[in-house]
């Protein structure tokens, strides 16, 4: 018989193991069931997410196959109906083409007909639905974008853009009216929804080329390289009478003998002297817009000549009511002389249309 006798100290010690063991293996198990739970989770997400895709292609593909079957009742065998999926395709892409001339609408608009090695019919039909798709998609992107940015160049200038868009106008080739739709179903063989967005985009187009064409004759464009304004449009203090006067037109400050460039093409109304103006170029533009061009050291135009924008006409100076070399430029429509800044800001917008 021995017998042992458990001091505190021992007794703490024995707890603390048990402790230990206790929690380790707590621990072990709390790690293992939340791996095990985990696992499980990850397992029915993947199984929801495969059933999932396993029931998106079964839908599609029996779309497709009534789809394929519809068709193929009413216009022959598949083969059939892929020739003439494709003759479709050819002709939007001929149609699309009427609208091309501005810059980037050739590779925007350009058709990818299907290179399919294979003759299987389901796949010629899906791969030219596609690229039919993405034409008409990009024919709508390009012109609304670059219709909205001209609008808006036109409003900035103070016009009003559906006095000069081409709405109304027709479509090429068979000159359907690019308002019947179902017009352009029938020629095209396609369903109205698709001739609807052939109309938007044609339409946006149309508006596009009228309105890109009238900007050609407005003057947008810089009379000058200055980029400095040193007076602009509006009531200011006059430099002579240090008094409030209103200031009709913009100066750009630059050295004598700056080449000065019509804003727009026209017809030279005007060379000679004007009173405060000095030695003075107008430019008669049409539709009731003029330009004018004033305290010139000289010009190099007559009356009645025809110039283009961008052409010299004159050289900067300080003649008449000058404190020193500038242009006084101004902008006239119907007889009232308009803010030039908006149409300096409007042409910023038409040019990043070219």
């Amino acid at each position: 018989m021995r017998g042992f006798v458990l001091s505190t100290g021992k007794q703490l010690l024995g707890a603390g193991i048990v402790g230990a063991t206790a929690l380790w293996m707590g621990v072990c198990t709390a790690a293992m069931m939340v791996s095990a739970l985990s696992v499980s989770a990850s397992d029915q997400e993947l199984v929801r997410q495969t059933r999932y895709f396993e029931r998106v292609s079964a839908d599609r593909q029996a779309r497709l196959n009534s789809a394929m079957a519809q068709l193929s009742q009413t216009n022959g065998g598949l083969d059939e109906l892929a020739q003439s999926v494709e003759k479709r395709h050819a002709a939007l892409a001929m149609l699309l083409t009427e609208f091309k001339g501005a810059p980037g609408a050739v590779q925007a608009l350009a058709p990818a007909k299907p290179r399919l090695a294979t003759t299987n019919p389901v796949q010629r039909v899906q791969a030219t639905l596609i690229d039919q798709e993405r034409i008409i998609s990009a024919a709508e992107t390009f012109a609304m974008s670059r219709a909205e940015r001209l609008r808006l160049a036109f409003r900035l200038a103070g016009l009003n853009p559906d006095n000069y868009g081409g709405r109304g106008g027709s479509l090429g080739g068979p000159l359907i009216e690019a308002r019947d739709p179902r017009a352009l179903a029938a020629v095209l063989d396609v369903d109205e929804g698709f001739a609807e967005r052939i109309q938007s985009a044609s339409t946006n187009m149309a508006d596009m080329r009228a309105m890109a064409s009238a900007a050609r004759g407005l003057p947008f464009f810089r009379p000058t390289s200055a980029a400095a304004v040193s007076s602009s449009y509006g009531v200011r203090l006059d430099p002579f009478t240090r008094r409030p006067a209103f200031h009709s037109g913009l100066d750009f400050p630059g050295a004598t003998f700056t080449p000065i460039y019509s804003t727009a093409p026209g017809v030279i109304s005007f060379t000679g002297v004007r009173s405060g103006y000095g030695n003075t170029v107008e430019v008669d533009h049409g539709k009731g817009f003029k330009t004018r061009y004033a305290h010139l050291a000289g010009f190099n135009v007559r009356v009645g000549q025809r110039v283009t924008v961008g052409q010299r006409i004159a050289s900067m100076g300080s003649t008449g009511r000058s404190t020193g070399p500038h242009l006084h430029y101004e902008v006239w429509v119907n007889g009232r002389a308009q803010n030039p800044n908006r149409f300096l800001k409007a042409g910023e917008y038409v040019q990043q249309t070219d």
